[in-house]
């Protein structure tokens, strides 16, 4: 990214002036980014882990598979996942709270026996899914904003503050240049000025 800028001292103060907010913002910076590296890392651990849950629930229920053909899929149903959000390193997650089920009403005694442990199989099914779709969900919000700040990070530390100190540099040499062209220009007339003066008084 070119910096434009103009060879003046307005120029040179706007440039200061910028290049100050992205210093000091590059330190946060790289803090949020650590910091979301280590929630990415741990988000991804805890959706492992609701994984290794729901592959064992699911084990529970592939036991008793040939039973599962008389069971009355229209019993349970997921009325409502509960989330309560929270916020990491800036950034808006949603976490799992809680899950309810409507059950509709059957008759235990006309019901094969192993229907309670059933319905709480697929209770535990449900919950363990709910978890780990939103600590997928987390992860990858995490994983965006840390994408985001790697590359802001990036452009302030590789382009941006190495281009506002090179046209800072710039400046200050064409100023410098300026002045001391200036003032060479000033030594030049007065001596001319003495000169002039010295003819005429001798004259």
């Amino acid at each position: 990214m070119a910096v434009k800028f103009q060879y003046n001292k307005i120029s040179l103060q706007n440039l200061n002036k910028q290049l100050s907010i992205r210093t000091k913002a590059l330190p946060i910076l790289k803090n949020k980014e650590a910091a979301l590296r280590t929630e990415v890392k741990r988000a991804r651990d805890e959706a492992d882990n609701f994984e290794k849950e729901l592959a064992s629930i699911v084990n529970r229920y592939r036991d008793g598979l040939r039973l599962w053909s008389e069971f009355d899929s229209g019993l349970l149903r997921v009325e409502e996942i509960k989330t309560d959000f929270v916020k990491i390193a800036g950034i808006t997650i949603p976490e799992f709270r809680d899950i309810t089920f409507t059950l509709n009403p059957f008759n235990l005694y006309e019901s094969p026996a192993w229907f309670a442990e059933g319905i709480k199989i697929l209770k535990e099914m449900a919950a363990a899914l709910a978890k780990r779709d939103l600590m997928r969900e987390k992860m990858g919000l995490l994983d965006h904003a840390r994408k985001k700040t790697t590359q802001k990070v990036n452009l302030y530390e590789k382009v941006q503050i190495p281009g506002y100190e090179d046209a800072i540099r710039r400046i200050k040499r064409f100023l410098e240049d300026e002045e001391n062209l200036s003032k060479s220009a000033q030594k030049i007339i007065k001596a001319r000025q003495e000169e002039l003066t010295d003819k005429n008084g001798t004259e």
